[in-house]
């Protein structure tokens, strides 16, 4: 557990879930472009099968079976799969295609989260920190308005979250010890593989991540550092933690 003395520096957020509400952005854009195709989707349906092959798409690179990989191409792997197994994959030509990809580069933040940020970024260095490309991390940042101080993509590191690379790759580009960077994220996952890296772990819960039928992570089910139920929130307990409270 962090008390008044443990010095943290870096906070980096983990974004897709944590800070942005990828359910909602998907879902409304998948809707958006099957509509101007002349196609029924369910938008909510396709968002959630495409989520759920994020961590498996990643596997094959983190295991070898692929070379290093973007996330957008993965991405794009994925969705042509499930516009197969839709029969609808001849409604959807490359500029669909494309714009459906891009729609993981604009996604709505949860509504805590930039005053949340600002409050944190008074004190702390804050980095976007996340398995997305470096491009589509810029993209998004700058389309959610969102106060970070640096984005550190999976890309500069070659490697995918859970792996220690990537928390590593934040401490040593903001030159701080892995002990004074504490990452924060929605997934346990996330969160187990920081801290195995030796950085110090917040859980922030998300009851709507996966959308109102999915089954997002809850607190308690991992060992954390700290526990909060949303950015604002977060800020309020490091802020007693610094003094002393």
């Amino acid at each position: 557990m962090l008390d008044g003395q443990s010095e943290i520096r870096v906070l980096a957020f983990d974004i897709f879930g944590t800070t942005v509400d990828w359910y909602t952005g998907v879902t409304t854009q998948a809707t958006e472009v099957a509509r101007d195709r002349g196609v029924e989707l369910d938008g909510g349906e396709l968002a959630s099968a495409w989520r759920d092959r994020y961590l498996p798409s990643m596997n094959k690179v983190r295991t070898g079976e692929l070379p290093w990989t973007v996330l957008d191409e993965l991405h794009r792997e994925s969705l042509d799969g499930l516009l197969e197994e839709r029969g609808v994959a001849n409604a959807f030509d490359e500029s669909a295609r494309a714009r459906l990809v891009r729609a993981w580069h604009r996604l709505p933040a949860w509504p805590d989260a930039v005053a949340g940020l600002a409050e944190l970024r008074e004190h702390y260095i804050l980095a976007a920190t996340s398995n997305g490309g470096f491009a589509l991390l810029t993209n998004l940042v700058k389309a959610a308005g969102l106060p970070f101080d640096c984005i550190i993509s999976a890309e500069l590191a070659r490697h995918y979250k859970p792996d220690p690379e990537v928390y590593l790759t934040v401490a040593a580009l903001l030159d701080a010890p892995p002990a004074e960077v504490l990452m924060v994220a929605c997934h346990n996952w996330d969160l187990g593989g920081a801290r195995a890296a030796g950085l110090r772990t917040a859980f922030v819960e998300r009851p709507l991540e996966k959308g109102p039928h999915g089954q997002a992570d809850r607190p308690g089910e991992v060992a954390v550092d700290l526990s909060a139920d949303s950015f604002t929130d977060l800020a309020r307990k490091l802020a007693d933690l610094r003094a002393g409270v």
